[in-house]
C-alpha cells in the first residue's frame, strides 16, 4: 500500500527565549526559512514581551524575494537573548523588523550552522549536528575531556582540542 504525503510547506520549532537582563523565559514557535538570510523577531511582539532592543549603528535595508525594498522599512534595531531547544542553548542575536503573524525566523546562516535532522513527514526536528559554539556540544567537550582525562589520555584530549596547527 502506498502512502500519500500532504505537501508540508512549513516547519516550525517551539524555543524558549530568555532575556538576559532578567533570566525571565518566553516560549515560542519559531519557523525554519531558508529563504531568510539571519535570525529575526517580530518587532511588535519583541515589545510586547520586552526584550531589550539595541540599537545598530547602521541601519539594515531589508528587500523582499522579489528585490523590492519591504514595506516594514530597514531593520533599526536587534534584540540579544539565550535560545533553548530540547537540550540545546546558545546566545541569539537577531534582527528586529516586522514578521506580521510570525514571532521569530531561523534563518539559512542558523539552519546551515547546526545542520538540523527534519522529519518531514512529522515536522520533527533534531538537533544532532550543533557547531561547538552551542551550548550542548560544549556541554559533550567538556565531559568528553574529564572522561578521556580521568583515563590519563592527556595527549590524546589535547589533541582533540588543539588545532595541528599549534602541535609541535
Amino acid at each position: 500500500m502506498r502512502h500519500i504525503l500532504w505537501p508540508l510547506r512549513e516547519v516550525w520549532m517551539k524555543v524558549e527565549l530568555e532575556k538576559l537582563e532578567n533570566h525571565e523565559g518566553v516560549a515560542v514557535k519559531a519557523l525554519l526559512d531558508s529563504g531568510a538570510t539571519g535570525l529575526f523577531i517580530d518587532m511588535t511582539f519583541a515589545k510586547e514581551k520586552g526584550f531589550k532592543m539595541q540599537k545598530l549603528k547602521n541601519p539594515l535595508l531589508v528587500r523582499n524575494v522579489d528585490g523590492m525594498a519591504n514595506v516594514g522599512g530597514a531593520i533599526m534595531h536587534q534584540v540579544e537573548c539565550n535560545m533553548f531547544f530540547k537540550g540545546h542553548v546558545e546566545r541569539a542575536r537577531m534582527d528586529v523588523c516586522n514578521l506580521g503573524k510570525t514571532e521569530v525566523i531561523l534563518g539559512i546562516s542558523w539552519l546551515a550552522a547546526h545542520n538540523l535532522e527534519i522529519d518531514w513527514e512529522k515536522g520533527e526536528v533534531k538537533m544532532t549536528w550543533c557547531p561547538l559554539i552551542c551550548g550542548k556540544r560544549k556541554q559533550e567537550v567538556k565531559e568528553k575531556v574529564v572522561k578521556k582525562t580521568r583515563k590519563n589520555e592527556d595527549k590524546e584530549v589535547l589533541r582533540e582540542l588543539v588545532p595541528k596547527k599549534f602541535w609541535k
